[in-house]
């Protein structure tokens, strides 16, 4: 019997996600914008994984963080950096990060409660990088991880927002002092639980499992109840009511920790762009016109006290 949120039902998430939703004079989302060359790369605020894919050889946009974003202050950007390999992008292949190497973020927000107002602009940061005196006088820059098959890199960012939340994983044990084997073995008895409620259509199961991610998205995010009722809607009626939705099999992955030891998961180990930075939960389904993989990228937690995974 799955050990969480109890008292949530397919019929009734939208209603409990609804009650918990407040709105302020001024409601802030923060987008982290970005642009890479040359790189694959994964990011994180205060340790947890943002689950948008960082797969192009190229990129220039911004992602949302407002729901990994609990209380107001000072929060940790961090991000780790992996060579290009093969991509459509590049004839070369490139095994090593190389001079050429970039990878650039900045901070902005903008006001739900007003629509008029510009973009506010913070921070901005720069993958580090090195001067190259190549004749006498002039100077190139190049990457300072240029060589290297891993780079990391971390810089701060404030953050003003009215609401404080209280993550489920707050008090959670920090599972990297739990012996390796013993805590990748209990996972994936765990893994194959959500497996099953995930391949049976356990419509009700499936809310308990997501409640606590989608609260945090839409408290953040300050959204109206028609947009938390379309979206969860279409996630239960086109996804996991999907007669063509069957999950993939538990294989090839990695033990990976995230915030600070408090959340563990099996992370797909490959060099496929199209699966590389999610998690060994996922699923296939026919959807918007064509057969794609689908994302469940679901964290896992003990809380203090207690012996038992539950899931984020």
């Amino acid at each position: 019997m799955l050990n969480q949120n109890p008292d949530i039902t397919a019929d009734n998430i939208v209603e409990e996600i609804v009650k918990q939703v407040k709105h302020y004079p001024s409601e802030k989302i923060y987008n982290l914008g970005y642009s890479n060359d040359k790189c694959y790369f994964d990011m994180y605020v205060d340790g947890i994984k943002l689950n948008k894919a960082f797969n192009k050889a190229l990129g220039n946009t911004a992602v949302e963080i407002n729901n990994v974003i609990f209380k107001s202050g000072k929060h940790t950007v961090s991000y780790k950096m992996y060579p290009l390999g093969k991509s459509k992008e590049y004839e070369e292949v490139f095994n090593t990060l190389v001079d050429g190497t970039t990878l650039e973020f900045d901070l902005t927000s903008y006001d739900k409660k007003n629509a008029n107002a510009q973009d506010v602009e913070y921070t901005t940061h720069k993958a580090s990088q090195t001067s190259q005196e190549l004749s006498p006088g002039y100077f190139k820059d190049k990457f300072a991880g240029s060589g290297k098959t891993f780079y990391e890199g971390s810089f701060e960012i404030n953050i003003d927002v009215p609401y404080t939340s209280h993550s489920a994983f707050e008090k959670a044990q920090d599972l990297r002092k739990v012996d390796k084997k013993e805590l990748q073995e209990k996972l994936l008895k765990k893994y194959k639980e959500v497996w099953n409620i995930y391949q049976n259509k356990e419509l009700d199961n499936i809310a308990r499992l997501e409640y606590n991610t989608l609260h945090d998205l839409y408290v953040s995010t300050y959204d109206s109840k028609e947009v938390i009722n379309k979206n969860i809607s279409t996630m239960f009626n086109d996804i996991y009511k999907n007669s063509s939705f069957q999950m993939q099999p538990i294989e090839k992955y990695k033990l990976e920790f995230f915030a600070d030891g408090k959340l563990a998961a099996l992370m797909l180990d490959t060099s496929d762009n199209q699966l590389r930075g999610n998690t060994a939960l996922w699923a296939k389904v026919n959807y918007d016109g064509g057969t794609r993989g689908f994302f469940l990228n679901r964290y896992f937690y003990i809380p203090q006290g207690e012996t038992e995974f539950k899931v984020y």
